[in-house]
């Protein structure tokens, strides 16, 4: 069986919305674009290396893919893009259509939980879920995600999409890893205390 992992920036009030550019996304008047941007150094390149080693695949949802797939193929001189490139990106969406435009992307048919819980199950590395909101929260909901890795900025906002709003229940989380950045980020990696430590 595979894990589903996620791998997110947050602010301190919860904000996941356009943590790397200023343009990335501005829903409802965002205007904070960018806020992670400055924040990272050698220990979250360190651990965030460690992670794409992991992972098998990616898992995103369609706004965050089309955001992905419209950046990362022109950024030539990111170390970040060859691995995103080669990387098997399943995609989670009920609107897109095949053929999708970036290389090694998979449409997941369906359902997107009952997808998501087909590719858990089987075998294989695991599954990384970036940015990605609404499909985190349906995850949760049913209980499909085994590891979350949070990037929390030192940083309020006070406005944003948030990664946990009010659509989700009461969910106990077990502190598995924190790793203090250089530039105050704390690296937070949490399992659903159904899952075990």
């Amino acid at each position: 069986m595979r894990r589903i992992v996620v791998v997110n920036h947050l602010t301190l009030d919860g904000v996941m919305q356009g943590p790397g550019r200023p343009d990335e996304d501005t829903r409802d008047g965002f205007r904070h674009g960018g806020w992670a941007a400055t924040r990272q150094d050698d220990v979250m390149n360190a651990r965030l290396g460690r992670g794409m080693a992991e992972c098998g695949a990616l898992l995103l949802g369609r706004r965050t893919y089309l955001d992905f797939a419209g950046y990362w193929p022109r950024q030539r001189e990111n170390p970040y893009t060859e691995v995103l490139d080669r990387t098997e990106k399943y995609v989670v969406s009920t609107t897109l259509r095949d053929p999708l435009p970036w290389r090694n992307s998979v449409l997941l048919p369906g359902d997107p939980v009952e997808s998501v819980a087909e590719l858990r199950a089987g075998p294989g590395d695991d599954v990384c879920v970036m940015g990605s909101g609404e499909l985190v929260r349906a995850l949760l909901r049913h209980d499909l995600i085994d590891e979350m890795l949070l990037m929390i900025h030192p940083l309020i906002l006070g406005t944003g999409r948030r990664l946990f709003d009010d659509s989700l229940d009461v969910s106990a989380m077990t502190l598995v890893e924190a790793v203090p950045t250089t530039t105050g980020v704390l690296l937070a990696t949490y399992r659903p205390e159904s899952r075990g430590a």
